[in-house]
């Protein structure tokens, strides 16, 4: 199967080819570390987490890299208003971030660089960016990139200079010759964070950071450049134009944007205060039913945010956890003749990967799985299916869920519930045998209030997940 990517820089669907075969030099845009994450970065960290899991399922060796911006107005302003350090306030929420970042599931990048660790990566830009032709100095010390000397300012977000500048919405600066340009180093100001540079004491712009990271870490372009669909414009075209003042040459070949995340038709943001933290959300939903509810959607699709919403995706979720539970004991205790379902799992599997070689379809992916569930569940129903087939159905959803990251994680916890519930449902049994059926029960209803479904079957009590 071949890999197509949704290429925003030409707007086409487009074969993946990458500049090393067998191997993906892939950044992703990360947060501006001054507050706990939200569920509008957990969508974007997800996606991009599924992304590099099926490019190394796909048999590509990854270099996975995403920043934390710790240098910003918004963290000094923080850091001011509470006393502290602007890099310590920044440090925090960092540890922070992976602690949330756990709670999501989400396998850690290969490198996490740092704004403040790359600052003579960033003069070295700059000083380039000037000796090159396309940036100047301003009286106060600041240097500004010089957008007019570039002639396609625009084709990521698919902008004309001419219309940006006479939509009145860019902030007037006296120290700028065109108010396009934009700031590659900043002046300090009195009490922020600043480091000597040969334009005096300052700190670096935003855009700068991401492609000097890249340069230094990654080369000097990248196969699959990620973000949050609101970076385009000006983030990621700044970015561009940096690199080519630079290099010379393209700075990604593939530009993958994800969707936002919405509230009442508003994206997701700090700055509005419609979001809602994943520390707190992951108090009353799991890792997995989170993941599950960003990748039943196209990851380039706007998405609208609601616990209802949640609860949907966690009920489709554990449809999918009953049937692969049965599935499991039906591969132990089901009948060994049947069929195999060699043909079932390598049609399934070949569904599952067209799906995702389609430019990540996480949705159609999802629905493979889900057809999965329905035919297994009339085939074991039936006794169509074997013990062994079984066996195989299992293979392939612990296989596939390496990249998707929404089963049940066999440790532990669950030997520990096997041991409680066989407890429990002797109890009821011997409270039956005494006819105390109002305990017995109480104990059936208060399981389902935790989620195990109870059933008295001839066999004996039987239990499961729902």
């Amino acid at each position: 199967m071949t890999l197509f990517i949704q290429n925003n820089l030409t707007n086409r669907k487009e074969e993946f080819i990458p500049i090393e075969k067998g191997k993906v030099k892939m950044y992703v845009c990360g947060v501006t570390v001054y507050d706990d994450i939200h569920m509008g970065h957990a969508r974007s960290m997800i996606v991009f987490d599924v992304v590099a899991r099926y490019l190394r399922y796909s048999g590509y060796e990854v270099s996975h890299v995403t920043n934390f911006t710790d240098v910003d107005d918004k963290i000094i302003n923080r850091a001011h208003e509470r006393g502290v350090d602007p890099l310590q306030l920044s440090a925090d929420y960092i540890r922070k971030y992976f602690e949330d970042a756990s709670k999501l599931g989400i396998n850690r990048a290969d490198l996490y660089p740092k704004a403040s660790e790359s600052i003579d990566d960033i003069i070295d830009m700059v000083q380039t960016i000037i000796r090159n032709g396309y940036g100047y100095q301003t009286p106060d010390g600041s240097v500004y990139f010089e957008v007019r000397k570039v002639k396609n300012y625009g084709r990521l977000s698919n902008r004309k200079l001419d219309d940006m500048e006479s939509s009145g919405r860019i902030a007037v600066d006296d120290q700028k010759r065109d108010p396009m340009d934009f700031a590659v180093w900043k002046t300090a100001k009195p009490g922020e964070c600043s480091w000597n540079s040969p334009w005096g004491c300052g700190r670096p712009g935003w855009h700068i950071e991401c492609s000097a990271m890249i340069r230094r870490h990654m080369g000097d372009k990248i196969d699959i450049h990620g973000g949050g669909n609101d970076l385009i414009f000006p983030h990621h075209e700044n970015e561009i134009l940096q690199t080519e003042a630079v290099t010379g040459d393209a700075l990604a070949n593939y530009w993958m944007h994800n969707g936002m995340l919405q509230v009442k038709d508003e994206k997701m943001s700090k700055s509005v205060g419609n979001f809602f933290k994943v520390e707190d959300v992951a108090k009353k939903f799991d890792s997995k039913t989170i993941r599950f509810y960003f990748l039943n959607t196209h990851y380039s699709s706007p998405l609208a945010y609601s616990e209802d919403a949640l609860n949907e995706a966690q009920a489709a979720l554990r449809r999918i956890w009953n049937n692969y539970g049965d599935l499991v004991s039906y591969s132990k205790d089901g009948p060994k003749d049947g069929d195999d379902a060699i043909s079932l799992v390598y049609n399934a599997k070949t569904a599952f990967t067209a799906a995702m070689d389609d430019d990540f379809n996480t949705r159609a992916a999802v629905d493979v799985l889900m057809q999965l569930v329905r035919v297994t569940n009339r085939m074991m129903g039936e006794k169509e299916l074997s013990a062994p087939g079984a066996k195989n159905v299992v293979a392939l959803f612990r296989e596939l869920d390496g990249i998707l990251g929404v089963l049940p994680s066999e440790d532990r916890d669950d030997s520990v519930l096997d041991a409680v519930m066989d407890i429990l449902t002797e109890l009821r049994k011997e409270l039956r045998a005494r006819k105390q059926y109002d305990l017995a029960d109480s104990i059936r209803d208060k399981l389902k209030d935790s989620g195990i479904s109870l059933e008295d079957t001839a066999e004996g009590a039987k239990w499961k997940k729902t």
